[in-house]
Parts: structure tokens; sequence; C-alpha cells
């Protein structure tokens, strides 16, 4: 095959919106081997280096984000599906959750009035702009509801949900040594961490690396911590005085 087939070839291919999908599901098979090979290293999270990596492609072939949405429009659809699914490993320590909800809404409360109150403190003592500030806010949020939280309190969605990716990565990043630091032993208070600070990434890594205990409480954390922080983050950001 010449050089003359292989362009043909790549234009045809490039058309289809299948090539999006292709290239999604193949460079997040990478990031997982390479993970693996690493040990499993958190300081490279497949989804983190499967977003650098293709960022890093799309600027290679020159496409552009909506096009290459086309395709990967069928794994985003599948976030939902996803989401509900965690559901199922929950029900299965329904028990545990039911003795131990008073703690874990007061723990969840804490994890959100402290990670709001010094985002905003750290950001507004560094000079950053109120819209800055505002999409800075929930960054403890899995992406949907925190674009849509920064949307309505004055934010910049899309900058929200970027920093919503580095907080998840850091947070699981960040994890095993702190969990090691305070002698945290328990799979579910690891999970319930892990859900709170980190969102979505942590509730993979709890499921991955640790077990169903811990994916059950971080599941849970994380749509708790979505459902208050839509309710609390309106209220904190009247405290500090950034309200419209």
């Amino acid at each position: 095959m010449n050089v003359a087939d292989l362009d043909q070839l790549w234009v045809y291919l490039s058309g289809s919106p299948l090539l999006s999908l292709l290239a999604t599901l193949l460079v997040f098979a990478l990031a997982v081997r390479i993970n693996r090979a690493l040990s499993g290293t958190p300081l490279l999270h497949p989804v983190t280096l499967s977003i650098a990596m293709l960022i890093g492609l799309l600027m290679l072939v020159d496409m552009d984000y909506p096009t290459y949405f086309e395709g990967a429009q069928f794994i985003h659809f599948l976030l939902g599906p996803a989401t509900v699914a965690l559901a199922i490993p929950l029900y299965d320590h329904r028990e545990r959750v039911r003795r131990l909800l008073g703690p874990l809404l007061i723990a969840c409360m804490t994890g959100i009035v402290t990670a709001v109150a010094s985002t905003l403190g750290l950001a507004m003592a560094l000079g950053a702009r109120p819209e800055t500030v505002l999409s800075l806010a929930p960054r403890s949020v899995t992406s949907p509801i925190a674009m849509g939280i920064a949307e309505q309190i004055g934010g910049i969605p899309s900058l929200a949900a970027g920093l919503v990716l580095l907080t998840g990565s850091i947070g699981c990043a960040l994890s095993p040594w702190v969990f090691r630091l305070l002698r945290v032993q328990d799979p579910a208070v690891q999970g319930f961490t892990l859900g709170l600070a980190a969102h979505g990434f942590g509730t993979a890594q709890a499921f991955a690396r640790i077990g169903a205990v811990a994916g059950a409480f971080s599941g849970l954390a994380m749509g708790l911590t979505g459902l208050l922080t839509a309710f609390l983050l309106p209220l904190l950001i009247r405290l500090f005085g950034l309200g419209g």
C-alpha cells in the first residue's frame, strides 16, 4: 500500500464517527496497560492518561472536538447507565449503610463545607476573578453536576469540568499516602472518602484497587456530595459575599 492509498484510507476513516469511538477505546486500553505496567500507580490514573493521549492525538491529526465527539458520544451516553449501576453494590450493603447513615451524612456535609470554604478562601486570597472562583467552588462533585451548578451560580461550566477532572486525579494520587499516614484500613471509610473527595475517579479507584465494599460507599458518597452540594453551595457563596 503506497502513500496515496494510505491518504485515501485516512480520508475515508476520518469521515466516520466510529473512528473517534475506536480511538477512544484503544487509547483507554493502552492507558490501562501502561498503568498496570507501572504497578497501578495513582500518579498516572488511566483516565487522566487517556485524556492527555487523546488531546495529543487530536492535535496530531488536526481534528476538532465537535468532530471527535460525534463518535465519542456513544461512550458518553453510557455514563448515565454506569452511574445508575452503582446502586447495585450499594444495595448489597444497605444494612450497613442504614446503620451508619447519620455519621455518613455528617461526614459528607463536613467534607463539602471544608472543600468549598477552603477553595473559595484560597482562590479569593490569591486574587482570582469572581467567575474563576465560582467555577472552582463545585470542583469536588462529579462533572455533570459541577457544570450545572457552575452555570447556575455564575461560573464557567467548561472550566468547572476541567477542575473536576484535576481534583479527581489529585485525590486518587494522594489517597494511598493519606490512608497510610492516618492508618485508615476500613474499606468503607476509604471508599466514602474517595467518593467524597475524588467523585467518579475515586469511585473507579475504590472498585479497582480496594474492593466492592469501598466501591459501594464511594458511590454513595459521590451521590450524596452532588445532591447536598447543590443545596449548600449557594448558601456558602452568599456567605463569602459572592452571591449575585
